[in-house]
C-alpha cells in the first residue's frame, strides 16, 4: 500500500506565473529534489506529456521514473501517474492544484502517493512522503517568488 500525504501553501503570484514554474521539468534540477528530468513527449501547445526524472532519495537510494501528464484547463493544475519506474520507487501519483486568491496570491495544494520498491517501516514511509510534500512545496515558493 502507497503512502498518501497533502499540503498547501500560498504563493505570491498568479496561477500562470505558478504553472510555468511546474512545467519547466528541464529546471527542476536546480531547484527541486531531482537529479535529471527528461521530457521524452510533448502534447498541445509544447506542454509536456511524458517527462523521466531520476532521483537520489535519501536513506531509499536511486530510482528513475518517467510519469504521464494531464493538465487542468485555465492554469488549474496538473496531474501525473507513472508509466514506468526502476528503484526505490515503485509508482508515483499526485496533482497540484492551483486556486487563485486575487491580488497576485495563490494557493496551491500538492496531492502526492507513493508506492516504494523497497521495505520500510510505516511511520517512515509516511513522514518520508509528508516531508517530500512540504520540501516540494518550500521549493516552489522560492522559485516562483525569487525568480
Amino acid at each position: 500500500m502507497g503512502e498518501h500525504a497533502e499540503e498547501s501553501i500560498e504563493i505570491e503570484a498568479g496561477a500562470a506565473e505558478i504553472m510555468d514554474v511546474i512545467t519547466n521539468y528541464e529546471a527542476y534540477p536546480e531547484w527541486a529534489d531531482v537529479k535529471s528530468a527528461t521530457v521524452l513527449r510533448r502534447g498541445e501547445g509544447g506542454l509536456a506529456t511524458e517527462v523521466a526524472f531520476e532521483v537520489d532519495v535519501p536513506l531509499l537510494g536511486k530510482a528513475s521514473y518517467t510519469l504521464a501528464y494531464r493538465y487542468a484547463p485555465g492554469d488549474a493544475g496538473v496531474s501525473w501517474v507513472t508509466k514506468e519506474a526502476r528503484g526505490s520507487v515503485s509508482d508515483i501519483t499526485g496533482e497540484y492544484l492551483l486556486d487563485e486568491l486575487g491580488d497576485e496570491k495563490t494557493k496551491v495544494t500538492y496531492r502526492l502517493s507513493v508506492e516504494l520498491g523497497v521495505l520500510l517501516p510505516g511511520f517512515v514511509r509516511t513522514q518520508g512522503a509528508q516531508r517530500v510534500i512540504e520540501n516540494a512545496l518550500e521549493r516552489l515558493k522560492a522559485r516562483v517568488e525569487l525568480g
